[in-house]
C-alpha cells in the first residue's frame, strides 16, 4: 500500500494486532510460505503494477469489502490509508453504505457494486455481472485485477477472524502435531470412487471450466506471466483458469505460493481434513467446481465419502456433517468461518481443542476455509462449471 507504515509491516500482523514475541504471532511464522505470500499478495494488491485500477479505487473497494463483512479492524486500516491517501472524507464516510453511488464516479460505483456482490453472496457474480463491468469500460486485465482483489480480501477478513478468535481463545495446550506419526495423513492414491456423486447439483465428479473472458495465449505470454503459470503446478499452460489468472502475473504467483502452502504443507492438520474444511466452504458458496475438485481429493486421501455426502445431501445443514466429533467440529467451525467471520470467537476455538485439535491445527483449518473463500470468489465469478456429456448437473 502507498502508506509507508502499512506497505513495511506484516499487514495481518496489523489488523488482529499481534505483537513481535507473541505465541500466536510466532505460530503464524511455522508456516513462512504463507506469511510471505500473504504479506506479498497484500503488497501487489495495491501496489503500483496494477495497471487500469488506481490505488485509490482498490483502497475503497477494499475498504467497502471489509465494512460490508464488518470487519472493524481491517476497516480502520484501510479508512486510514485512503484518507492519508487524499480522498475526500465524505466519500469515506460512504464507502460501505447504500449511498455511496451517488456520490463516487460512475466507474469506482461499477467497482463498489460487484465488490459488495461478490463479498456478500458469491453466487450472485454471474457472467451478467462480469458484463456490467465490460460496459463500464474494464479490460480483462482490469476485470482479473478486481477479481483477485475481492476474492484475496474475503481470504483476508476470515485469516484476521480466525486469527482474533485464536487469541481470544488464551494460551493454547501443548502442541501434538509436531510428534512423528501422530497424525500421518493417508498416501495420495490416484484411484477414483468407481461412482462419483451426485446430489443436489453437486458432485465429485471431474469437471471443465470455461471463463468469461479472453485469456493469455501461452505463445505470446510474458516470461512474467509463465513464469506465474509454473509456480502453480505442472499443468496451469493447459489450464483455462490460469491462463486468465495470468493476466495479472504477480497476483497469480502470490496466489499460487499461499495455495501450495496452505494445502499441502507437511505436519499440521492432515491432507484429508483440509480438503474437507475447502469442501465445506465450496458448499456452502455453491461453488460447484470447487467442490468437485477438493471433494474428490477428500475421498481419495480419506478413502471414504460419507461426509461429503452429507455435505452434499443437506448443503443447507452443512455444519451438522460429521461422522466423528473431531470431524463435526472441523466442519462446523468451517462453516461459521466460511459465512460469519464476524461472529467466530474463542468458544469455536475451544470447541476444536475439545474436539483434539491443536493450535497448529487450528490454524491450518483457518487457512484452508479463507483459501477458498479466495478460491470460490475466482471460479464463480470469472467463468463456469462445465458439466461432461453424460453427466447432469
Amino acid at each position: 500500500m502507498s502508506d509507508s507504515t502499512t506497505a513495511t509491516a506484516d499487514f495481518i500482523d496489523l489488523a488482529v494486532p499481534l505483537a513481535p514475541g507473541h505465541a500466536l504471532q510466532a505460530l503464524r511464522r511455522e508456516r513462512p510460505k504463507i506469511v510471505d505470500a500473504t504479506q506479498a499478495s497484500q503488497q501487489a494488491m495495491f501496489g503500483d503494477a496494477v495497471a487500469g485500477l488506481s490505488v485509490r479505487h482498490r483502497l475503497a473497494v477494499a475498504l467497502h469489502c471489509c465494512r460490508l463483512a464488518q470487519a472493524p479492524g481491517l476497516a480502520a486500516l484501510y479508512e486510514r490509508a485512503l484518507l492519508d491517501g487524499g480522498a475526500p472524507a465524505d466519500h469515506v464516510q460512504a464507502i460501505g453504505t447504500d449511498g455511496v453511488a451517488a456520490i463516487v464516479s460512475p466507474r469506482l460505483a461499477a467497482l463498489l457494486q460487484f465488490a459488495g456482490t461478490l463479498t456478500r453472496k458469491p453466487l450472485d457474480g454471474d457472467r451478467a455481472a462480469i458484463t456490467a463491468l465490460v460496459d463500464a469500460g474494464l479490460t480483462p486485465p482490469d476485470i482479473v485485477a478486481l477479481g483477485q482483489l475481492v476474492a484475496y480480501l474475503s481470504y483476508q477478513i476470515r485469516l484476521v477472524a480466525g486469527l482474533q478468535a485464536l487469541a481470544a481463545a488464551g494460551p493454547a495446550p501443548a502442541l501434538r502435531s509436531d510428534v512423528p506419526g501422530a497424525l500421518a495423513a493417508p498416501p495420495v492414491v490416484n484411484a477414483t470412487p468407481a461412482e462419483p456423486l451426485l446430489i443436489n447439483g453437486f458432485t465429485s465428479a471431474t469437471l471443465g471450466w470455461l471463463p468469461w473472458l479472453p485469456t493469455v495465449d501461452v505463445d505470446t505470454a510474458t516470461p512474467e506471466q509463465l513464469a506465474a503459470l509454473d509456480a502453480m503446478n505442472a499443468t496451469a499452460r493447459q489450464s483455462p483458469y490460469f491462463l486468465l489468472l495470468a493476466h495479472q502475473p504477480e497476483l497469480l504467483l502470490q496466489r499460487s505460493i499461499a495455495f501450495n502452502a496452505i494445502m499441502f504443507a507437511p505436519g499440521g492438520l492432515s491432507r484429508a481434513e483440509r480438503e474437507l474444511g475447502a469442501t465445506v466452504e465450496s458448499v456452502l458458496n455453491g461453488c460447484v467446481y470447487c467442490t468437485a475438485v477438493h471433494a474428490q481429493r477428500f475421498e481419495q486421501l480419506a478413502k471414504r465419502n460419507d461426509v461429503i455426502r452429507q455435505l452434499f445431501e443437506q448443503p443447507g445443514q452443512a455444519a451438522q456433517a460429521g461422522t466423528t466429533p473431531r470431524e463435526r467440529a472441523i466442519v462446523a467451525f468451517s462453516a461459521r468461518l466460511g459465512l460469519q467471520p464476524q461472529a467466530v470467537a474463542a468458544a469455536d476455538v475451544a470447541a476444536l481443542r475439545s474436539a483434539g485439535l491443536d493450535d497448529r491445527e487450528v490454524l491450518d483449518l483457518v487457512h484452508a476455509v479463507a483459501l477458498f473463500a479466495w478460491a470460490n470468489r475466482l471460479m464463480l465469478n470469472l467463468g463456469e462449471a462445465v458439466w461432461p456429456a453424460g453427466l447432469k448437473a
